[in-house]
């Protein structure tokens, strides 16, 4: 019984050593990001509106393969002027009610985070906007540098599959779809 238990005890620290012996050892700390950028463009036919937040929050855990994205919806900055910024937080997205937008879900593709590169992956996950979630995937590029990630990911959102509706009367200068993108350097405390 007691050389069971001591089995059961070791056995994953046997297991963490032989996989680190054959090279397939990957960083356990995630790494974590406060200041990433998000910009986003809304094209339309009489209409060009862009805005940027400076305040993408998220965290990649190597041991997964996971990531957790966030940016809070009034910290986009820019348009044309200050009136339609409230018109964004107001009508739009709401953001009393829904303040934040996530993207968390998991990286399909396996990364060597001990070896530096530039990997294209497809991020697998949860979009949630205005309160309603989607499944997406998106393309992305990730650069291992040592202790440090650089993402950089564009795509595009159509504003329906968010329930965020045109009014008529501004129909022709907001796009039905929004193009985004994303770069954010990201941080692992090594030993």
């Amino acid at each position: 019984m007691c050389t069971k238990t001591l089995l059961l005890f070791f056995a994953p620290a046997l297991l963490f050593c032989s996989l680190g012996s054959f090279g397939i050892y990957q960083p356990t700390t995630p790494y974590r990001c406060d200041n990433g950028k998000v910009f986003f463009k809304s094209e339309a036919t009489l209409e060009v509106i862009q805005a940027r937040s400076k305040k993408l929050r998220g965290a990649i855990d190597p041991a997964n393969n996971t990531f957790a994205w966030s940016v809070e919806t009034t910290s986009f900055e820019g348009f044309n002027n200050p009136l339609q910024r409230e018109h964004f937080n107001e009508n739009f997205m709401e953001s009393t009610k829904y303040p934040k937008i996530s993207f968390v879900g998991k990286i399909i593709e396996k990364i060597d985070f001990q070896t530096d590169g530039i990997y294209t992956v497809r991020a697998k996950g949860k979009l949630l906007a205005h309160g309603v979630e989607q499944e997406r995937i998106i393309r992305s590029e990730l650069e291992v540098l040592g202790n440090k990630i650089r993402v950089r990911a564009q795509f595009t959102v159509p504003l329906a599959d968010h329930n965020i509706s045109i009014p008529h009367i501004v129909y022709q200068k907001i796009a039905e779809e929004i193009a985004l993108s994303v770069e954010a350097e990201l941080f692992t405390k090594t030993n």
